[in-house]
């Protein structure tokens, strides 16, 4: 009686030893790479931007006006990038490599290095009536737009006709 008992014992635990060898080399053979697929290759490969959390700063004047960012239409519009009804003026930045414009393409407005349309749908391009500029950190940046985003950037966008000393004071203002 032991004796076959013990041989049955013995099967179970080769059985189960067999079973868990087998388990564990599928596990294998499903993650490996297929040699021939390019797309698995090409989807493991491709450059996913890293996810981020910082903030930067901005302003809009037009003809001396600051705009603040208060009204609901423009909060929380995007994942990478947006703005809380608590900083209207500030950029929550969730996602790497998200450049000005993207942000600003998210918002119900217009922006191009020549003109900006507001929300209001007020029109203001560079031309007789003034002139539209951009500043990062204080520094003029004809491409600003197409700028990445950076931790504490502070961006002014202005419109009109204003003095050196004028623009200084509103690079002053951006939060």
């Amino acid at each position: 009686m032991y004796k076959v008992l013990g041989i049955l014992v013995i099967g179970i635990l080769i059985l189960l030893t067999g079973l868990i060898f087998f388990l564990n080399s599928s596990m294998v053979a499903q993650t490996a790479t297929p040699k021939n697929s390019t797309s698995v290759i090409s989807t493991l490969e491709s450059p996913v931007a890293p996810f981020t959390d910082f903030q930067a700063s901005f302003a809009v004047f037009t003809n001396g006006t600051f705009r603040v960012f208060s009204a609901p239409m423009y909060h929380n519009l995007s994942q990478a990038a947006y703005i809380e009804s608590s900083h209207p003026n500030r950029v929550q930045v969730k996602k790497s490599g998200t450049t000005w414009n993207d942000f600003f393409s998210t918002l119900p407005f217009e922006l191009t290095a020549d003109c900006l349309t507001t929300g209001t749908k007020e029109v203001f391009c560079s031309g007789s009536k003034g002139l539209l500029q951009f500043y990062i950190n204080g520094v003029k940046n004809v491409n600003a737009l197409t700028q990445e985003i950076k931790e504490n950037d502070k961006l002014l966008v202005t419109f009109g006709n204003e003095s050196d000393k004028k623009i200084n004071q509103q690079i002053d203002r951006v939060p």
